[in-house]
């Protein structure tokens, strides 16, 4: 005959049956989403262009203004970087001083990260006198794009009427954790994404800026051209100029042109006057 198990035992046995018996029915009727709630791995290596960089490559480290890179059209006049926690505290005076006037920062990734440094860098850019926004790098495959947007939204991805806080973006780019397309057709992503879009200007007011390449946007969407009428256009391309725009988009807002620039690697110019750049921050 079995021994006798003291009373806490049998409560440690039965609370260690429970965990288990939940854990099973969770991944057979798929009740929670463990992509959702399952932090992904190294988010602070994802910055806007770090996977087209990977993809695409091109030239880098060229200014368009002059030099060996080309020379750019005369409206591409405002300078500006992008930076992500890969960046750290961030030396906004130096920039500053150097004729930096705007910046990007990413916000959240997906639904599970936020940017550690997103305080210093946002707050810090503005307090410089720069005009500055905040980006959500997208993961497609873990929830919805209105999840993805209010997640945004609610952790530093707001708009105000102040004159010097530009739309949220969205960057969508090549998936850094599989396939490149997040697993889903190209219907189904432009789906997300309107989603995402929809969501964003229902909360804030504002049409989000999309970040994405050309090539990634044929690939992924079909080259779908219902967003260009709405959504200003940020497109990363290391080189002398812009290039080709994916469909939908007469003209580009925000030209990503290098990942090695002084001080922050990743460099832009907005495409307009300064005065162009506070009228798309007043909305």
């Amino acid at each position: 005959m079995p021994a006798h198990r003291p009373a806490s035992a049998r409560r440690t046995v039965t609370a260690i049956a429970g965990v288990i018996a939940t854990l099973l029915t969770v991944s057979l009727t798929g009740t929670a989403s463990a992509d959702e709630r399952k932090p992904a791995p190294h988010p602070e290596d994802h910055w806007a262009g770090s996977q087209i960089l990977k993809h695409e490559g091109g030239a880098r480290g060229g200014d368009p203004r002059g030099g060996t890179a080309g020379t750019p059209s005369l409206l591409a006049s405002v300078e500006g970087v992008d930076v992500s926690s890969h960046q750290g505290n961030v030396a906004w005076s130096t920039l500053w001083n150097s004729g930096v006037r705007f910046a990007y920062v990413k916000a959240t990734e997906g639904t599970t990260y936020k940017n550690p440094y997103f305080a210093q860098q946002y707050n810090g850019s503005y307090n410089v006198g720069m005009i500055r926004g905040s980006y959500h790098f997208a993961l497609p495959n873990v929830s919805s794009g209105a999840t993805q947007a209010n997640y945004f939204v609610d952790n530093g991805g707001g708009w105000s009427r102040d004159g010097r806080t530009l739309p949220g973006a969205l960057d969508i780019e090549y998936n850094p954790y599989g396939a490149t397309c997040y697993g889903k057709s190209q219907s189904a992503m432009v789906s997300w994404l309107k989603d995402f879009v929809n969501t964003y200007r229902a909360r804030t007011g504002r049409d989000p800026v999309i970040y994405t390449s050309t090539s990634w946007w044929k690939t992924c969407t079909g080259n779908n051209g219902s967003f260009g009428s709405i959504n200003p256009l940020w497109i990363p391309r290391y080189g002398s100029s812009v290039g080709e725009l994916p469909a939908g988009w007469g003209f580009h807002t925000i030209w990503q042109y290098t990942s090695t620039g002084p001080t922050v690697g990743d460099h832009n110019l907005f495409n307009g006057a300064y005065d162009r750049l506070q009228a798309l921050a007043y909305g």
